[in-house]
């Protein structure tokens, strides 16, 4: 069955994977992030490759944008299916860094943006009878390290939010959390602390591709309507 699929962040890494893995199997797919010319190109990959899909800038911090977002799916469509929720940003810092507009940008995009996702399709759900929410959290969500308090603060809420979720809905209503462990991605890029930089790069010597991460939100999706998968922990084999 075809599905309409909504994916945030989806101009690079995780959200372009699954964008792109999605599509190729069938589902129509609905893209936004704020760099519309990624987009485009991701858009224009996915259309060559035969696939179907709608672009749209999108600012999940901006509740307006989110609603305009999922709603103008359901209007175009008649309907929405799957929200991935996998727009985030990672400016690791030790907390005396002080660096309190990046603590302030991770709680706007990973924690509020997820927030007004769920909003925004919750009504189209309980519509239709049926959806599936997918939020990508992180393996921040279930351990602590040196310079990612904040940023795993916000990942553990992202998992809490969802879980709570998932124990609220009606069961027609399926949820899933994903946390990936070190995946090839732009997110390292945000980091502006030196400290933090040099620690990341030696802990990203071991990632795995974003393609990982898009075959187990495809499984999760493309599950019967009777199967729920909860919760997905992907990581890189070395990744201890």
């Amino acid at each position: 069955m075809t599905k309409i699929v909504l994916v945030t962040g989806a101009s690079s890494g995780i959200g372009q994977a699954t964008a792109t893995r999605l599509a190729r199997e069938g589902h129509h797919l609905v893209i936004g992030a704020r760099r519309e010319d990624r987009l485009t190109a991701v858009a224009e990959a996915i259309r060559k490759d035969g696939g179907s899909v709608d672009v749209h800038r999108l600012d999940v911090t901006s509740r307006e944008d989110v609603v305009n977002f999922v709603d103008l799916a359901a209007k175009q469509h008649g309907r929405v299916d799957v929200l991935v929720s996998n727009a985030g940003v990672m400016p690791l810092s030790r907390l005396d860094s002080l660096l309190v507009e990046e603590w302030e940008r991770m709680i706007d995009v990973n924690v509020r943006g997820l927030l007004y996702g769920i909003a925004a399709a919750l009504p189209h759900f309980q519509r239709q009878g049926g959806g599936h929410f997918v939020t990508i959290a992180s393996i921040g969500a279930h351990q602590v390290v040196p310079t990612g308090a904040v940023y795993c603060a916000t990942k553990y809420a992202a998992w809490a939010i969802t879980e709570g979720l998932r124990q609220e809905l009606d069961p027609s209503i399926r949820v899933t959390t994903v946390s990936p462990g070190v995946v090839e991605s732009e997110l390292a890029g945000t980091i502006t602390e030196p400290g933090a930089q040099e620690a990341m790069r030696v802990y990203r010597a071991a990632a795995i591709p974003p393609d990982a991460i898009a075959d187990a939100i495809s499984y999760a999706i493309n599950q019967p309507p009777e199967v729920d998968v909860n919760e997905l922990i992907i990581r890189p084999a070395r990744q201890r």
